[in-house]
């Protein structure tokens, strides 16, 4: 009798270890699928676009995909930070939030689809109702709380349509300091409404205990009507290429540019933020070495600028082509820290390269 027992207990064992290798086995199976499926897509849509000879976009090949995934973690537990620090997480924003470590982010930046219908590279976002998507955003943000130290600074980005929804959310959990404005100067005119051509970030913090650091973040502006005392420059520099000043920063940004074919940064997501942006954010809200979160990673500028100055990043990203441009990004920032539109420890207006390479700024 007893032989019997321990026999169908060695059986049921056997048959739950071999349920236990059937099941990774076809979850392996199922990731290498669609990793076939996305290699198959990207050669498809880069045999689709035609681009100039000078295009700079950045793009993956099969092998580039295969090494580049390879890099990419999933969560199924708890981890500590050491497990997730300076990592792409390739899996679904709210598969991995109760599974990350509590007081453990400096600075939380986010760029969360906004309040359109958009197609991210398959996975498509619809419009919904004001209320409707002040409900989405607090789906994830009230579980990312208690992630952010006591100190954190928090950066959420929007556009008209979702701004009104960011701040009814944002002001539940956060101090609500200021919007940042940023002019984008791309996009379409419009024949019967004012060309949108702005977009919205809104600045948060923790507390009333938080980092900022203005004199990281000042602009170099041309001095239009230079102001002399005893035939000195007041407050700014004279030089053969012109008069400059450098200026503190408003929330009003209108010297980025949004990246494009031209330019090394340039990927096929349709919502890239530009390095220039999260270098301001991340220079004036973080120290070196601290912790910046992107749960909404796209195709990785928010790390790629994090490595570039010095901090330490975790973003997560669910589209398996933008998480592996990330990694080539970053692959790339080991070599490469230029961030255009930023040199010498000073943030230049638009479309003043050359100059930028002539001047070396004296800080006032």
């Amino acid at each position: 009798m007893k032989m019997r027992t321990g026999r169908k207990a060695g059986c049921i064992f056997l048959l739950i270890k071999l349920l236990k290798i059937s099941s990774q086995m076809l979850i392996l199976k199922e990731e290498k699928i669609i990793l076939r499926v996305n290699k198959k897509m990207i050669k498809v849509m880069n045999s689709e676009k035609k681009r100039a000879p000078l295009n700079r976009t950045l793009l993956l090949n099969d092998n580039e995909l295969s090494r580049f995934g390879a890099k990419l973690i999933k969560l199924n537990k708890k981890v500590t930070l050491d497990e997730i620090v300076n990592k792409t997480i390739y899996q679904d924003l709210f598969e991995v939030l109760d599974y990350l470590p509590e007081n453990s982010i400096d600075l939380f930046f986010v760029d969360p689809p906004y309040n359109l219908s958009k197609d991210f590279n398959g996975h498509k976002f619809n419009k919904m109702t004001i209320d409707a998507y002040c409900d989405y955003i607090e789906t994830w943000l009230k579980k990312i709380v208690p992630l952010l130290k006591k100190d954190a600074s928090i950066y959420i980005c929007g556009d008209y349509h979702s701004s009104t929804s960011i701040h009814l959310a944002a002001s539940k959990y956060f101090d609500v300091l200021n919007r940042i404005t940023w002019q984008r100067e791309k996009g379409r005119g419009a024949k019967s409404n004012w060309k949108n051509s702005t977009e919205d970030i809104w600045f948060c913090t923790n507390s009333s205990n938080y980092k900022f650091y203005v004199e990281r973040v000042k602009e170099k502006r041309k001095v239009l009507a230079p102001y002399k005392i005893d035939g000195k420059p007041k407050d700014w520099e004279e030089t053969e290429n012109g008069n400059f000043r450098l200026t503190h920063p408003s929330n009003i940004w209108t010297d980025l540019t949004i990246p494009y074919w031209s330019m090394p940064e340039n990927t096929d997501h349709p919502t890239q933020k530009p390095e220039k942006l999260l270098a301001k954010i991340i220079l004036a809200s973080s120290d070196a070495g601290d912790i910046v979160f992107d749960p909404f990673l796209g195709s990785g500028t928010t790390s790629v600028v994090a490595k570039k100055l010095g901090r330490n990043f975790i973003g997560i990203e669910k589209n398996l082509e933008y998480c592996c441009l990330a990694e080539k990004r970053l692959e790339i920032a080991e070599r490469d820290k230029t961030i255009q539109g930023y040199e010498d420890g000073v943030f230049w207006e638009r479309n003043t390269l050359a100059l930028q390479k002539k001047i070396v700024p004296t800080i006032l």
